[in-house]
């Protein structure tokens, strides 16, 4: 108590000193509360986003493997040549022809927390005429050509020939083409009955035939023509102009008819020998079961010619520029506790020269130089506390504004991605889509949230702590050294 007495009467009696060390703990503190701040509520950001962010993996072609088996010998005949190539393509096809049987299989699984797949056929029409010109032509015998979703997915191309190819998705999370940009509805819109008989065709293949909003459209199987059905045109979109085919005139969407797969699966269930492509996507539990579903979808029977890719890059990059703050705001911290240790030590060297004598005097009628020590920490330990509070309200009301400033650029964007998207399926403000492949939300945070809460207060505290004992570092290394005789007769 004494000790505290003695040290609370030292700050009264030399109040321009101490002023000086409060406003530079202010200072720091402040700069500490706003780093500690952003940096926390930048790590619970990443924890919060990397946890929504799902981790999709695609099943496609392994092409490594496949290049390893078409291997050619230059004495090879032309006979023999022809021959690896069509067992290769007898490969492919055996390959490529993923059931939806065989994704619900795979999909049971510890590590899956949900799927969903593309599914695609080929069908013809006498309601309306296809797209064919130039290379465009080319497109209708590869009817999956352009479609574009994910690793593998141009390799399915074992569905039957036709005019058009109906490609059918089982949720609306599965519709990358129109998430991306890649396609942007121009007319109407997308059905919000995810298992209406309805479809959005190009506008291309629309003005070509004349065919708006609200028409309807017969298809029929081109192997077996009693196998019809008729779709309701919702909506017409566009394919942006760097995607179209660089011989041609028309994009390579323009023969495509996009629709749910539950239309697609209706239409197939007639004949059992129409030939489809799926396409399937699973949403992982972590980024850490990776391998191991691997691992169970070959024990399963995955064919030896097809792989699993991942979106994990994708995932880790989500949240970059959210770590950059956090780095930017580490740094910060560091040169700033840096900073303030080396001015607190040097303040504290200075007022142990200008106390010398009180110390000799101290020391002389009996106080031991731990308690010397100990007030002088006091002292300083004090002024370190009112002034980390004085901080820490300044950091707690700059901490946001601050925050939010590093990331105006981000935030701007990432609502601009968001409206973008809802154009895109020609519903502007849709809300159905915030949990698409966890990229949304990852990529749509509206703040930081960065408030000086008990975490931050603890975690100054303990920084205040520590910043008083380096500091206070001179005094007990000053007072282990003086000699109180020696003092006195300096000062006489």
């Amino acid at each position: 108590m004494y000790i505290l007495k003695n040290a609370i009467t030292s700050i009264t009696r030399n109040i321009g000193r101490n002023l000086l060390i409060g406003i530079i703990v202010v200072v720091i503190s402040a700069s500490c509360a706003v780093t500690l701040a952003i940096r926390n509520s930048a790590n619970s950001l990443i924890e919060s986003y990397e946890s929504k962010y799902e981790v999709t993996a695609t099943i496609g072609i392994n092409r490594e493997s496949m290049r390893n088996e078409m291997k050619f010998d230059k004495d090879m005949s032309s006979s023999d040549r022809e021959n690896q190539k069509e067992n290769m393509m007898d490969i492919f096809n055996t390959a490529s022809k993923i059931t939806v049987e065989e994704i619900e299989d795979y999909a049971d699984s510890k590590y899956v927390k949900d799927y969903f797949y593309e599914i695609s056929v080929g069908v013809s029409s006498d309601d309306i005429e296809k797209v064919s010109i130039s290379s465009s032509s080319n497109n209708n015998k590869n009817p999956n050509a352009g479609m574009g979703r994910g690793p593998g997915r141009e390799n399915f191309q074992n569905i039957n020939n036709g005019d058009f190819t109906l490609i059918g998705y089982s949720t609306i999370s599965s519709m990358n083409d129109f998430i991306s940009g890649k396609y942007t509805i121009t007319d109407g819109n997308i059905d919000e009955d995810f298992e209406s008989d309805t479809c959005v065709i190009n506008s291309e293949l629309a003005s070509m035939n004349d065919i708006e909003v609200g028409d309807e459209v017969i298809f029929y199987n081109p192997n077996e023509e009693d196998d019809t059905i008729t779709l309701k045109v919702t909506g017409i979109f566009e394919e942006t102009s760097d995607n179209s085919d660089a011989m041609g005139m028309f994009t390579t969407s323009a023969n495509n008819i996009i629709t749910n797969a539950k239309v697609v699966n209706d239409f197939t269930s007639l004949n059992e020998d129409i030939s489809k492509s799926v396409t399937p996507t699973f949403i992982l539990t972590s980024k850490d079961v990776i391998e191991d579903f691997e691992s169970e979808i070959k024990e399963k029977g995955l064919n030896e010619y097809l792989s699993l890719s991942t979106n994990l890059d994708e995932v880790e990059n989500s949240t970059k520029t959210i770590s950059n703050v956090k780095t930017f705001a580490t740094t910060f911290l560091i040169i700033t506790l840096i900073i303030g240790a080396i001015v607190l030590f040097v303040i504290n060297m200075i007022n142990i020269r200008e106390r010398k004598y009180e110390i000799g005097v101290l020391r002389t009628i009996g106080m031991k130089k731990s308690l010397l020590s100990l007030q002088f920490i006091s002292e300083l330990l004090i002024v370190s506390l009112i002034s980390l509070l004085l901080g820490a309200g300044i950091g707690a009301m700059s901490s946001m504004p601050i925050s939010n400033y590093l990331l105006e650029s981000e935030i701007k964007n990432a609502e601009e991605d968001r409206n973008k998207i809802g154009e895109n399926f020609g519903r502007p403000g849709m809300k159905d889509f915030d949990n698409i492949n966890g990229m949304v939300n990852v990529n749509t945070f509206d703040s930081i949230d960065a408030v000086v809460d008990l975490t931050v207060l603890l975690e100054l505290l303990g920084l205040g702590v520590m910043l008083t004992l380096i500091s206070s570092s001179a005094s007990m290394i000053s007072i282990q050294r003086f000699s109180p005789l020696t003092i006195l007769k300096e000062r006489s």
